[in-house]
Order: structure tokens, then sequence, then C-alpha cells
């Protein structure tokens, strides 16, 4: 009986030597030589070294992350800061050119009239390099800002996007439509003062920066212009209550008395107009600390807000006593420019007397240290 071999094909080949245990290989003797099967095999990770790593990877993301939010802060902050520092320039160059500080805003005693109610951050454009839009307002400054228009007689200033005004922060950073009307917000009020903003029955103004009518000098301002505030920050679409219409009286201490005087509930209503000139829109006063809560109701709930007794110039009788408080979106602290030009981040938590005393031009108070 005789035997016969053929060849086996090829994929069986393949086959049987993957799974046989031994691979053999000629050394250099001639000898054969055995690989074990684990060394030919591809290395990896074993899942539980794959989780080991994801826990690492997502340790370092934990650590890192609040320090890049923290840059990010610190470079928004430096921008809005830069913003201030622009406006305080302008500011002195609107001095320089004018002999005079711009005023809030013009009142010609008649409530119902719209004629030069132009906000001071409109008549400061042409002095942050904006010389067109600036000689567009100047043009326009008789004529209401709801409707007054660019050369082109359709586009509306009042809806245009000032990247001056606005804070990097500013959550809110949108248009407001209402009816025909558009308007643009903005985060960098004028110092009205400490309470009292305008008197219609004497036409006398408060004791801040800015005032109605106002045509201050440089050397009114006794307290130095290194100490009193100029510009400093507000939220945009602060909710806020106005016109309700009492007789003078002092400041309140606590934020908590301030609902009490009533008024017209406006809901996300102030700073929402950078050409009104103002104070609910373009302004701010220091009956309270920055960033201090002041709970107002809107809609039947307690909202952090402003309180204005009568905007200025829209009676002939009632003063203007408001409460628009400094805030901003950094933590803790809002930007602020002086008379000067120089630009500060004040703490939440200043003395309130002291933060009065920044808002006053002739209040002779003993100012020193670091505020």
């Amino acid at each position: 009986m005789s035997l016969i071999f053929t060849k086996a094909p090829t994929h069986l080949l393949r086959h049987y030597s993957v799974l046989s245990p031994m691979k053999t290989n000629r050394c250099s003797h001639g000898r054969a030589q055995a690989t074990p099967l684990r060394e030919l095999a591809r290395p990896a990770f074993t899942l539980v070294e794959l989780l080991v790593v994801i826990a690492i990877i997502g340790s370092l993301v934990g650590l890192l992350l609040p320090a890049v939010q923290a840059a990010r802060e610190a470079a928004r902050r430096l921008s809005c800061q830069n913003n201030l520092r622009q406006l305080g320039l302008a500011l002195h160059n609107f001095e320089v050119a004018k002999r005079v500080y711009p005023p809030s805003r013009e009142w010609n005693g008649d409530p119902n009239s719209d004629a030069r109610v132009w906000s001071a951050q409109t008549r400061l454009l042409p002095f942050v390099e904006d010389l067109a839009l600036g000689a567009e307002v100047a043009r326009n400054l008789d004529n209401s800002y709801d409707t007054a228009t660019l050369i082109d007689g359709s586009t509306l200033i009042s809806s245009l996007r000032i990247p001056v005004l606005l804070c990097p922060t500013e959550k809110n950073d949108r248009p407001l439509i209402d009816g025909s009307e558009r308007h643009y917000p903005l985060n960098y009020g004028v110092n009205m003062g400490t309470w009292l903003v305008f008197d219609p029955t004497t036409r006398a103004g408060g004791d801040g920066a800015f005032q109605v009518n106002g045509k201050l000098k440089a050397a009114h301002f006794i307290d130095g212009l290194s100490k009193t505030l100029a510009f400093s920050e507000v939220k945009a679409y602060t909710s806020y209550r106005r016109n309700a219409d009492l007789a003078y009286f002092q400041a309140p201490t606590s934020p908590t008395a301030i609902d009490a005087y009533g008024g017209d509930e406006k809901p996300e209503g102030a700073h929402t107009e950078w050409v009104d000139g103002k104070s609910n829109q373009t302004g701010f006063t220091t009956v309270f600390s920055p960033n201090t809560f002041v709970p107002i109701t809107i809609g039947g709930k307690l909202v952090d807000g402003d309180w204005t007794n009568r905007r200025e110039g829209t009676d002939t009788t009632k003063p203007t006593l408001a409460a628009v408080t400094s805030r901003s979106h950094h933590t803790g602290i809002v930007s602020s420019a002086f008379m000067d030009g120089s630009v500060r981040s004040t703490a939440s938590g200043i003395d309130g007397i002291l933060w009065k005393s920044l808002s006053t031009r002739a209040g002779n108070e003993n100012l020193s240290g670091d505020y």
C-alpha cells in the first residue's frame, strides 16, 4: 500500500499557523527556535488602564478650566477698562476743545420737547475717533433721538451699536425694539451725584460730575479731578420703577426702603438707550455701593433694580431723585473712570460714605488711601 502526499491548501496553512501555540524560527546555528504567541500579539491598553487615563485627563481639564476662565475674564476686564480710558480721554479732549464738560442732557423747560435731550455719551463721539457719527449726532441735536437718522435717511442713530460703550462681559448685548423705535444699550453711565439729579423749579442740578444743562469747568471740581468719578459700569436691561412723583426727601440708607416709594414698573427698561440723556438710561448715582442688590417689585416679584422719582425734563415741578446703582458682570468689582482719565476697579464692598464722596465734585471730603 502506497501513501500519497498532497500539498495542503494555502488558507488551511494560514489557519493552522495562527492557531499553533509556537512559531518556529531558525537561529544562526540552524536550530529551530520557538517564539511564544504572546510576543507576537499586538500591545494594547486594558479597560482598566483606559479608564485610569480618562480619569486623569478629566482631572487635568477640571484643574485647567478655572484657570482658562480666569484668564478670559482678565482679558475682558482689561478690554472694559480700555473702553473707560477712551471715554476718559474723550472727556478731557472735549473740555480742552469746548472749555466746559458736556451736560448730561439739555432741557428748554418744555416737558414735551425732544430738542437737545441727547446724552453726554453721544456728545463725546467725535473725541473717540468717531467723527462721522459725531457729526450726525450734532446735525440732529434739535431732533428727537427716537427718529433721527444717518445721512442715508433710513438708519436710526439710536439703533447703532457703539463698541466703546459696551463691556465685553455684558450678557444682554442686543438691540431693544419697541414698535418703530430701535435702541441699543450701554454699560458706562455718567456720574449724576449722590441722590438729587435735577430740580426743575430752580433748574439746579445735582452734586455729581454731570448735570442737566451743565456747563461745568475743571475749576468747579474742588475735590480734585482725580478724586471725582466720571463714569462707572451699569448693567444693560436693568429693571426699574419711575415717576413716583414724590416731594423732595432725603436719600434712603437701606436698599429695602426703595420699593415702598412706588412708581410705574419698567421691566428690563433701564440702560437700554445710549442716546437718552436721562439718568435711568445713561447715568448712575451713589445712593448705594456698587453691585448692591436693591429689591423692587416687578410683575409681583422682587428683582434687583433702580428707582427714579421723576425722569428729568418730563415735569416742571417734580424733582428727579434717583437710586441708579453702578453694577457689572465682573465678580466683586465695577470698573470706573475718574475725571482725570484714570481708571480703577472698585470693590463691591467699598464703604458707602466713601463711594458717595467719590461722586461729589465739591464735597470737601478728606479722601486718602486706596479706593
